[in-house]
């Protein structure tokens, strides 16, 4: 029977692949009358890592986040877990990046807007002034944070300041057409997105669907990675192709591929804040 109430919490798990960890976590929250609504899990063979997302519901009242934590502690110790327990209905705070280029931005507030998005938006951070009629729209306030008059040092010291005062979860570069430093990528690992204009690697640099109309591509995609020190190289998250042929010229290209970037960006920021992906080396588990 399903509970009445709304409350949803979110468990991830990971750890050493072993026998008895699914029936250990099934039996305490079973003990506990927590309803199970939504399970999966994943045994990497040549990891040898466990992966769990649970989401689950209390049936009987009286249930805090504090005496769950306290009461699965001797659970997690017993497996070596990596664990957390997030409320389900919690707004992760959401920090955007834009450059110049607004229709992944564009998305990411409109789904927001719409509830297709549970997230936050605290600010939107750009190099230039471009993008702030769109935040001004949207009513989130806007940092004009432009690398060539303060500098990039200067830059990223804001930035990491909005994170830390604005209690930032994500950092989303939505077409942040900057390269972050490797100091700025190493404080936000696992914590920041980008969105790539083709599958990884291929096409880097200026004009790419220029690029790919030169060698004729019939596939054009995006790619949805985490930011790491090595440009462009990330865990990847999530992917899209759209078809194209000789008839399409690079504008039509550059059409095609600005909705797939949006769809693919706006994939990865629900995965993520859902807490469907886990980082296992230099590969993600998703959940979807």
């Amino acid at each position: 029977m399903t509970p009445d109430t709304q409350e949803r919490f979110i468990l991830r798990a990971s750890c050493r692949d072993a026998i008895g960890i699914v029936a250990d976590v099934a039996g305490f929250l079973a003990a506990r009358r927590l309803f199970i609504a939504e399970t999966a899990n994943f045994g990497d063979a040549a990891s040898g890592m466990f992966f769990m997302r649970l989401l689950f519901a209390p049936t009987q009242p009286g249930f805090t986040l504090a005496k769950f934590t306290a009461e699965f502690g001797p659970v997690a110790e017993k497996w070596g877990m990596d664990w957390e327990v997030i409320d389900a209905r919690a707004k992760p705070n959401v920090l955007i990046l834009v450059s110049t280029a607004d229709h992944c931005l564009n998305d990411l507030l409109y789904r927001q807007r719409i509830g297709a998005l549970n997230i936050n938006v605290p600010a939107i951070v750009s190099n230039h002034l471009t993008c702030a009629w769109l935040a001004d729209r949207h009513g989130v306030p806007y940092y004009h944070l432009p690398n060539d008059r303060i500098g990039k040092e200067a830059a990223e010291a804001r930035i990491l300041e909005l994170v830390d005062t604005l209690k930032v979860d994500l950092v989303v570069l939505a077409r942040y057409m900057q390269i972050l430093s490797t100091e700025l990528s190493a404080k936000l690992e696992g914590k920041c997105i980008n969105i790539h204009h083709s599958f990884l690697p291929g096409f880097k640099g200026a004009k790419p669907y220029t690029q790919a109309f030169n060698r004729g591509v019939k596939l054009i995609g995006a790619t949805a990675h985490y930011v790491t020190s090595d440009l462009d190289e990330g865990p990847i998250i999530a992917q899209a192709v759209e078809p194209t042929n000789h008839v399409d010229q690079p504008d039509v290209m550059t059409a095609k591929g600005r909705d797939t970037e949006a769809r693919v960006l706006a994939r990865a920021v629900k995965l993520h804040t859902e807490g469907r992906i886990f980082l296992n080396g230099a590969r993600t588990v998703v959940f979807e």
